[in-house]
């Protein structure tokens, strides 16, 4: 994704539905699932230094 600079004179909306309660949950358990592999890929690399 990248970043759309405003033309002079014009205000980009963006509206988006509001979040359910289980797509709030999916999204937090994506979320520390990717943490949790991060975290075990960095030490696996700090590990072999």
């Amino acid at each position: 994704m990248s970043y759309v600079k405003e033309p002079a004179g014009v205000d980009f909306v963006i509206k988006s539905m509001p979040l359910t309660d289980k797509g709030r949950q999916e999204i937090d358990a994506f979320i520390k699932a990717s943490k949790a592999k991060q975290k075990s890929v960095n030490a696996y690399m700090h590990s072999k230094a």
